[in-house]
């Protein structure tokens, strides 16, 4: 059983995560080392599996542990991570450039939780999400391939918007500002999919990323972008902390 041993109250799947993060520390669970499924910490530890996954997968999002579909949690040392990816909208970034944004509706529809969504969005499966597919062009040029699914209760008018003329990036931002971010990126080969859409031959390279938004720990989207690696790049700047004077 997990206990509190602070003078402040301490949410349960905090204290979770403590207690996996000290057993890593002491070297009970190295590097690699598989952790107690999901059920097997309920068991141990006295707590919901809800309270689990979501220390699970806070872990997860900084890095501490990897989980791998049907096998398990593991331990994962953290690795450097550049900053390089925050949430902008495109098209303010293409209209920065002094070019034309525009965009083609593909999807706006009602799909159903498979089981990797329902894990995602903790939900049951074949709960309802919307969907939405759209390319994004930069002066007639297909630049970007925008996958996303949203839950309906982050956004329920979702479906009804003009996302012609407003990104979906704006609107979403629009209700509130992610809380959590997880990212993505690599590179891959585009599928007979991606090449139509985005009129683009199967040698072209291009990028993948994926992010996950939270909303005051309730998860909101799942967005997958798509970039051909001759047409966009992505790239920031941002201010590293002061150094000490020594």
């Amino acid at each position: 059983m997990l206990q509190n041993r602070g003078k402040e109250p301490v949410p349960l799947y905090e204290r979770v995560k403590q207690h996996i993060l000290a057993r890593v520390k002491s070297g009970e669970w190295v590097d690699g080392a598989r952790l107690p499924s999901e059920q097997d910490f309920v068991l141990m530890l006295g707590v919901s599996r809800m309270t689990v996954h979501r220390a699970l997968r806070e872990l997860f999002s900084k890095g501490l542990v990897t989980r791998v579909q049907g096998v398990g949690t593991f331990v994962a040392t953290p690795r450097p991570r550049s900053p390089l990816i925050e949430i902008r909208d495109i098209a303010e970034d293409i209209e920065a450039r002094g070019h034309a944004h525009s965009a083609q509706i593909v999807k706006l529809e009602v799909v159903h939780a498979d089981p990797e969504l329902a894990a995602i969005f903790d939900v049951r499966k074949g709960a309802k999400l919307f969907h939405s597919v759209i390319v994004r062009f930069e002066d007639s040029v297909a630049v970007q391939l925008e996958e996303r699914f949203v839950t309906p209760v982050f956004a329920p008018r979702y479906l009804s918007q003009d996302f012609s003329s407003l990104t979906t990036t704006r609107y979403l931002q629009n209700i509130a500002s992610a809380t959590e971010v997880a990212h993505a990126v690599y590179a891959i080969r585009p599928d007979v999919r991606m090449c139509k859409l985005l009129g683009i031959n199967h040698a072209e390279a291009c990028l993948r990323m994926t992010r996950l938004t939270w909303v005051n720990s309730v998860p909101a989207t799942k967005s997958i972008f798509i970039y051909p690696g001759s047409r966009y790049s992505l790239d920031n700047r941002y201010k590293l902390s002061e150094p000490p004077i020594r």
